[in-house]
């Protein structure tokens, strides 16, 4: 089933996500609708906070990067209760967008590399590094469930030019081919 993103200014995003065990209840069916929404809003990772849940749980599916990151085996991979270890390597600026945030893509410095520990789709517990394209996607779900979007990690002066964009989000004046749910009472307005 395809979910309803949650707009930036709706207050889920700026909270730091709680840990689940095994036993959340349906997680498979979660999990599954994560993958269809993701695939229909043509992202290549969701976090729960992006759809109204404030827990620990992101998606990632990096295969459109497939040619940019080729020692990666896994390009399909769960995240439960992940936590950032350690970021390393030069800064890099790369172009991110956010199905949170429509219509608005920046490019954000971030590390090349990091260390993270969670639990996959197997409850399996996992510390793995990884660089490049799919770190950087990691970064960005990561900080979703830490409460922070990507436009936070732009300069003030970037961030002053797109007030209007973004008030435009937040009051639900934005045209997408999905269905949103806005900070105040438009619930489920596409």
């Amino acid at each position: 089933m395809i979910l309803p993103v949650t707009a930036y200014g709706h207050p889920v995003l700026k909270k730091v996500a709680e840990e689940i065990d095994k036993d959340y209840p349906q997680l498979d069916e979660l999990i599954s609708d994560m993958w269809d929404t993701m695939y229909h809003t043509v992202g290549v990772g969701l976090a729960a906070p992006q759809i109204n849940r404030s827990i620990r749980l992101f998606v990632i599916d990096a295969t459109p990067y497939e040619d940019e990151i080729p020692d990666v085996k896994e390009k399909k991979k769960v995240f439960f209760n992940a936590k950032m270890i350690e970021e390393e390597g030069e800064e890099w600026f790369f172009s991110e967008g956010c199905l949170s945030i429509p219509k608005i893509n920046e490019d954000v410095s971030r590390k090349k590399r990091v260390h993270i520990q969670y639990y996959d789709e197997n409850w399996e517990f996992r510390d793995e590094w990884y660089d490049g394209v799919f770190a950087r996607i990691i970064q960005h779900e990561y900080d979703h469930i830490q409460g922070i979007v990507f436009v936070d990690r732009l300069s003030s002066m970037k961030r002053t030019l797109l007030r209007r964009k973004l008030s435009d989000i937040i009051n639900g004046r934005v045209d997408v081919d999905y269905k949103m749910i806005f900070q105040k009472s438009r619930k489920g307005k596409k």
